[in-house]
């Protein structure tokens, strides 16, 4: 079949949260399908990547965006009515592109990866051809929206073949609205206002596309519970590359270099335990987590454990998490090639975030290099693992901490996670098993989704 997957983002390199995911699907898909291929591009340096991805499409498309101007480009956008996320994700010449890739190509499933890639949908010419009231159901290419968009009240003349399937990964209207309870004013103000911008955005998406994906049955139960009247929605969870990160590299690991002369190299202590955190560092939720941890988690741990080390290992640290970096036992890293490196030298992995939604890939990766993980409910909420089995789960600083202590000092202990959770993990978090759901939708999508 002939697919044509649209990215918010570019979907490599897989380090990252949403590169892993889109990625992987892009690699699964392309074994089978034919695949196009359209996305953005915010950061130049990726633009080194299109030839990798070259290798798994027939066709692609991009535009660079530059976010800061993009920020400003969506502030208008406030007394729309419109989510800012969808304005600050779309660009007329990625409009362009798609809408000639849709009339040269006889295309049969549009795969969405997020939301606001369904813009690209409803803006195309396929889309409001036939449309007598485009302003009324569309914004203008160049400004604000005269009138809120109402996607459900139009019946475009799509191609009668042509299949619509969203991934929208995360419920992120609810992200937002998780943003704004811990953000100051203004932001706290913009943030509540996108939640509901955006949570109107997905149900119309949902009621318009042929079928909708989330990476957990929990963001399923969400959306459902939100949208009760939508139908065809199914969880497709994230999967761990288990040749990639395998346990059993450990001592190999232990000489890898980065190959990076410019990134810094940090001694990892052989004698002293570690904590890690990985992740986008510039990223609200794991600035707030490491921040939370560094100040009110990690002073309790190093009463009891005065030689523990927390190392933070991700790329653009904010201000906020260098600072960290200044403190006694505490490293910060910045970009790394390779975190197995450190993964393979950690004692605890720790998650310790306050906002999330969906399946947090940093600790799919840990369990399945065997490492023993203590997170907070809200980092845990998308994994199917057993509470005190799998991996140990705690919301408050003390006890937090007594569950990092108590492994620390208990090496049957953490034997007994590291087993457990390599099983779940090869068990549950299979790309080429979770996947096979997507392939199922697809094929049946030949007589109807």
């Amino acid at each position: 079949m002939n697919i044509l997957f649209l990215s918010h983002r570019i979907p490599y390199p897989p380090i990252k949260g949403d590169k892993i995911r889109s990625f992987n699907e892009v690699k699964y898909l392309s074994k089978e399908h034919n695949l196009y291929l359209a996305f953005l591009i915010d950061d130049k340096s990726d633009l080194a990547y299109l030839d990798e991805l070259r290798k798994y499409c027939i066709g692609l498309d991009c535009d660079v965006i530059t976010p800061h101007f993009q920020k400003i480009r969506t502030l208008p956008y406030l007394i729309t009515g419109k989510p800012l996320s969808v304005q600050y994700f779309y660009s007329k010449k990625l409009q362009e592109a798609i809408d000639n890739r849709l009339k040269e190509s006889r295309i049969d499933i549009i795969i969405c990866f997020s939301s606001p890639m369904a813009e690209y949908v409803f803006r195309s010419k396929l889309w409001r051809l036939g449309t007598t009231d485009v302003e009324n159901t569309v914004s203008d290419q160049n400004g604000p929206a005269r009138h809120s968009a109402s996607y459900s009240q139009i019946r475009p003349n799509l191609p009668k073949h042509l299949k619509l399937v969203m991934d929208f990964v995360d419920v992120d209207s609810d992200k937002w609205l998780q943003y704004s309870k811990f953000a100051r004013f203004p932001y706290s103000w913009i943030y509540n206002l996108e939640a509901s911008h955006l949570a109107k955005y997905e149900q119309k998406v949902a009621e318009t596309f042929d079928h909708s994906l989330f990476v957990s049955e929990n963001e399923v139960e969400l959306f459902k519970k939100q949208n009760p009247h939508i139908r065809n929605v199914t969880a497709i969870p994230n999967g761990v590359d288990l040749e990639y990160f395998n346990s059993n590299l450990c001592d190999s690991l232990q000489t890898i270099m980065d190959g990076n002369k410019n990134e810094r190299q940090e001694s990892i202590s052989h004698h002293q335990p570690i904590l890690l955190f990985t992740g986008a560092m510039d990223y609200f939720a794991n600035i707030d987590g490491v921040t939370w941890f560094a100040n009110r988690v990690f002073p309790l741990i190093k009463k009891q454990i005065p030689g523990i080390q927390f190392y933070i290992v991700g790329s653009k640290p904010a201000k906020e998490v260098k600072a960290l970096g200044r403190n006694d036992r505490i490293v910060v890293t910045g970009f790394v090639h390779d975190t197995r490196k450190y993964l393979a030298k950690a004692t605890v992995f720790v998650a310790p975030l306050r906002i999330a939604r969906g399946i947090q890939n940093k600790i799919l990766e840990a369990m399945a290099m065997g490492i023993p993980v203590v997170a907070t409910p809200q980092a845990s909420q998308g994994i199917q693992g057993r509470v005190s089995q799998d991996l140990l789960v705690e919301e408050k600083a003390e006890d937090f901490a007594h569950q990092v202590v108590r492994l620390i000092k208990d090496a049957s202990l953490r034997e007994y996670f590291r087993n457990n959770a390599k099983s779940l993990i090869e068990n549950k978090y299979s790309w080429s098993k979770n996947l096979k759901i997507l392939e199922d939708l697809i094929l049946r999508s030949r007589v109807k989704i």
